[in-house]
């Protein structure tokens, strides 16, 4: 048995603890997207595999036997490429899902399908947003000059912001709700623009908009192929030696 899992994620990180004293033989890959990502108990692979036919030829060289995909639920495409892969190749797969964040009855939240529909829910009056999307797709938001960015990315930009009015501030999670609440009324923040990642490192800002009063557009997950899912690491544990799992 050899594993590859597909991580960036707190969860993909807590995993890699988990396969590692259980002593089973796996590689963690990250996407290179991030500059200082978390060092791993695992041997690291960072960077593209070049497309559904680069992984299917990673994983014969590499005579890999399970793939599980603990992804950011933003990672559409390289989802679609492991189910695509799996299939070729023959591996076991698995994803390792963060359940979606629901909304309380205090919350103010607006669901739209992508970045596109987020700007066009943007108010025409000029507002304080926090944008809390990662560094790729600012430059959409360039379509709604009228507003103050305050964005919140892990790495410095190299580059000048692609906004006409916005500032970062520079943090790797996980969050506290006490935290972003000081942030966000320290920047005079009037409305959140964020995408529905779920789990618990990055809520901290929803659990801040709700003592706030605060509104939230919430941008919801890509849909992606069909595979088997679990929500835990025991889940995972147990599909990796007993090949029981949950059915998609």
């Amino acid at each position: 048995m050899r594993v590859l899992l597909l991580g960036g994620t707190s969860e993909a990180s807590a995993l890699a603890r988990a396969l590692a004293e259980a002593g089973v033989d796996a590689v963690f890959s990250y996407a290179g997207r991030t500059g200082a990502p978390v060092a791993q108990p695992l041997p690291q692979r960072i960077g593209g595999f070049g497309g559904v036919a680069g992984l299917v030829n990673w994983l014969t060289a590499e005579r890999i036997t399970h793939m599980i995909d603990a992804t950011h639920p933003f990672a559409a495409q390289m989802s679609a490429h492991a189910v695509a892969a799996a299939a070729e190749t023959g591996v076991a797969l698995l994803a390792f899902e963060r359940p979606p964040w629901r909304a309380g009855a205090e919350d103010r939240w607006t669901h739209v399908p992508d970045t596109a529909a987020a700007i066009a829910a943007l108010p025409w009056a000029p507002r304080r947003i926090f944008v809390a999307i990662g560094r790729q797709g600012l430059s959409a938001f360039a379509a709604a000059p009228q507003h103050h960015y305050l964005l919140r990315l892990v790495d410095p930009p190299e580059v000048p912001l692609p906004l006409p009015d916005a500032e970062a501030v520079v943090a790797r999670g996980p969050f506290s709700a006490a935290g972003d609440r000081a942030l966000l009324e320290s920047h005079r923040i009037e409305l959140i623009l964020a995408k529905n990642a779920g789990g618990s490192g990055a809520r901290a800002k929803l659990d801040a908009a709700r003592a706030l009063g605060l509104p939230v557009i919430l941008i919801d997950r890509p849909e992606v192929p069909d595979r088997p899912v679990a929500v835990s690491i025991a889940e995972v544990m147990a599909w990796i030696f007993h090949s029981t799992c949950p059915e998609p």
